[in-house]
């Protein structure tokens, strides 16, 4: 699993968690972002932003040089979201969650197929 080889980093609003994220070294100066999640009742409010700002801001301090994030072809929020962030576009892994997942995925009425990467240069 990949939760051995990263960091998980959690975001409490009291004592309840309400966000968290992993980050992950997969190359010796490249950390990806991965397992963004904001529960849904506090989607909306920002926290998902604070959680990708907070990421940035950790890769830098521990001198990394890019910063990836990938997001299924229907996340159109997402998509958004990283972009608004800093994120570019760098490719398309296509059928990534047809390979990678039993079950179909259907978001915003899109079937989920292709994994959008995305990066940032710090």
């Amino acid at each position: 699993m990949i939760i051995y080889r990263g960091d998980c980093y959690v975001a409490y609003i009291n004592d309840n968690i309400v966000g968290a994220f992993l980050l992950v070294r997969t190359r010796p100066l490249t950390l990806e972002l991965v397992n963004i999640a904001v529960k849904e009742v506090y989607q909306g409010k920002g926290i998902g932003k604070r959680l990708i700002l907070n990421a940035i801001d950790i890769a830098r301090k521990n001198n990394t040089k890019i910063l990836e994030v990938g997001t299924g072809n229907s996340s159109i929020s997402q998509l958004a979201l990283y972009q608004k962030c800093g994120f570019r576009m760098v490719g398309v892994d296509r059928d990534f969650f047809k390979i990678h997942y039993k079950e179909k995925i259907i978001e915003n009425e899109i079937e989920c197929v292709d994994m959008v990467r995305l990066r940032m240069d710090l």
